[in-house]
């Protein structure tokens, strides 16, 4: 039977619970969370419109209970507090870092050979919180964040062509936030480059929405995004337990690829059944590799602040 885990039963969790049973991607489905009842309530919800939607994927819930996630396949970690005012970086990774480490224990006690994919913010970070505590090797702790970046920037280059976001392909690079490097030179629309069908100045603006894209969600809504990320991380969940070896953009830890060490960035990939088969090493240009530079800089001074409040 195949099983997955999602630990955290707020929005982004319930909504990968959700896209996860609605497409029958995992035969049982376990969320988690430590929230006294939240996660059974919600996993009952989505069962019983399972007649409605007509699936079998089984969803069960517990509160902090993980003997009921042993043996999952894939474990999806969307745990974590977002920034509240007067609240430091340096708070914000302390306090998710606890929680990203205290999760990933709990899951190796009872699945050590799943696959974890890492949803929590900082992204990057809490990935390399989870990789250090899991002990994995590095392709089965991976973070989401490509997916849902090249997402924004595909939907915005649809809305600008008025077509179909289906026909539009793109590749972006590096940390997920403000220094993410979107390549037009790698996004085409049924083939054809982007940069024959888009002027630069519309494209430049494009690239620059994705970039602060969670941020705009934030205005509009006082809170983070849960659809779109929900929903990418289900989608890596659904590459690698159908062995589908899709070439998504995630965050992993670097060794020696594109010239890095020892950084957490996102890349293209392929994923499949043992989480990333293999990392593809695009030739960049000059341009690029110097906003790769810049991304991995910003990524690596978060890591250190990391290793220092680690050290205390």
């Amino acid at each position: 039977m195949t099983k997955v885990t999602v630990v955290g039963a707020g929005n982004v969790g319930a909504t990968c619970a959700d896209v996860l049973a609605y497409r029958e991607i995992a035969e049982q489905i376990v969320l988690v969370d430590i929230k006294e009842g939240v996660a059974e309530g919600k996993a009952l919800d989505i069962w019983q419109k399972a007649p409605i939607n007509q699936y079998d994927s089984r969803t069960v819930g517990s509160t902090n209970d993980y003997s009921k996630t042993a043996n999952s396949d894939v474990v999806v970690i969307t745990s974590g507090l977002p920034r509240k005012p007067g609240m430091t970086r340096d708070d914000l990774i302390e306090t998710n870092a606890g929680i990203v480490k205290s999760v990933t224990e709990n899951v190796i006690k009872y699945s050590p050979n799943a696959i974890i994919i890492v949803v929590s913010n900082p992204l990057d970070v809490m990935t390399y919180q989870a990789h250090i505590t899991s002990k994995l090797p590095r392709n089965k702790v991976i973070g989401m964040a490509g997916i849902l970046d090249t997402a924004r920037y595909r939907a915005f280059i649809a809305d600008e062509l008025n077509i179909s976001s289906k026909e539009i392909q793109a590749i972006l690079m590096g940390g997920h936030g403000d220094t993410m490097v979107p390549l037009p030179r790698y996004t085409t629309v049924a083939g054809i480059p982007v940069t024959e069908m888009i002027a630069k100045d519309k494209l430049d603006a494009i690239i620059e929405r994705t970039k602060f894209g969670g941020g705009e969600l934030v205005k509009l809504m006082g809170t983070s995004a849960w659809y779109a990320p929900g929903s990418a991380a289900a989608q890596m969940v659904e590459s690698i337990l159908k062995n589908q070896r899709r070439v998504f953009p995630v965050c992993i830890k670097l060794d020696g690829e594109y010239g890095i060490d020892d950084c957490y960035l996102g890349v293209p990939v392929i994923l499949g059944k043992n989480g990333v088969e293999k990392v593809i090493e695009l030739d960049l240009n000059e341009g690029e590799k110097a906003l790769l530079e810049v991304s991995r800089g910003h990524v690596k001074e978060v890591m250190n602040v990391l290793d220092k409040l680690s050290s205390k």
